[in-house]
């Protein structure tokens, strides 16, 4: 079922799901080989004092050539780019690549630096500049944007290994962020919690959308359908969105990613197959 676009003018990307791009799922970089299975990335063999390692600093440079194409393709579902990042502040779930992709080529041209203050979107247009916030412990690194990714369902953006261990999200390997565009030409870093963080000391919670309706019969009617399927607490959430009334319909609160995840797969197998994370 169709979901409403929560800001304008970002395009809707529906999860893919189906065995035959399994081993893209986590690859980040330019264009991910089906034809071989990767070994399993991870962490270096030593420890990281990541202490040393400085944020990256915005600057204004031009949008990478190689990789800003109009929409690309990855498996059957296809990505459309922003044409710019202005406004951009979106929360979601964090994931972290190492290992298997240091040195490779990014999607922009720049070998990936495990190292260094970097990250991988989906449709930002590279390289962007972003602060992100860990809403579990409010912790905030400035990141370039500068690949690919990541291609797992429900999966906001990738950061580098030093990016994930500032933010303390490696033990766990998956994190509730906010990430928010930087402008470099005025850019000033928010060096403060994320709105509503303050108010929620364990972090936000997680909730899984499985639809949003205009009208509040279609909502009561998928949520009447989920309580019969899911077992978990099924609400119906009322917005106003450019003077529109919104009825989301959410499963949640959720335990944990893990948990989000094994239940959009369950869900899917239903047909309903346009579940998302979303966190408050």
């Amino acid at each position: 079922m169709p979901e409403l676009p929560l800001t304008a003018p970002r395009t809707p990307i529906r999860p893919v799901f189906g065995a035959i791009i399994a081993v893209t799922l986590s690859a980040c970089g330019t264009l991910p080989d089906l034809t071989r299975i990767e070994p399993s990335d991870g962490a270096p063999p030593h420890v990281v004092d990541v202490s040393r390692i400085p944020d990256a600093v915005p600057r204004v440079e031009p949008f990478s050539k190689y990789g800003n194409p109009a929409s690309y393709l990855v498996g059957y579902q296809r990505y459309y780019v922003l044409s710019d990042n202005a406004g951009y502040v979106e929360r979601g779930v964090a994931s972290w690549y190492g290992t298997k992709f240091h040195g490779r080529r990014t999607s922009s041209g720049e070998p990936y630096d495990m190292y260094a203050m970097t990250a991988a979107h989906k449709t930002l247009p590279l390289p962007t500049y972003a602060q992100v916030t860990n809403l579990r412990n409010g912790r905030m690194v400035v990141v370039k944007i500068n690949d690919r990714g990541p291609f797992k369902d429900n999966r906001l953006i990738d950061l580098s290994y030093a990016a994930a261990i500032k933010l303390g999200i490696t033990a766990e390997g998956t994190g509730l962020v906010e990430v928010r565009a930087l402008d470099p030409a005025t850019h000033q870093v928010q060096r403060k919690a994320a709105p509503g963080l303050a108010a929620h000391p364990g972090g936000p919670s997680l909730y899984l959308q499985i639809g949003a309706f205009s009208s509040a019969e279609n909502a009561e009617r998928l949520r009447t359908r989920l309580g019969t399927v899911a077992h978990a607490n099924v609400r119906i959430v009322r917005a106003e969105i450019e003077q529109r009334t919104v009825y989301r319909v959410r499963i949640g609160p959720i335990a944990g990613v893990d948990e989000a995840d094994r239940m959009s797969r369950e869900l899917a197998l239903l047909g309903l197959d346009d579940s998302r994370i979303v966190i408050d």
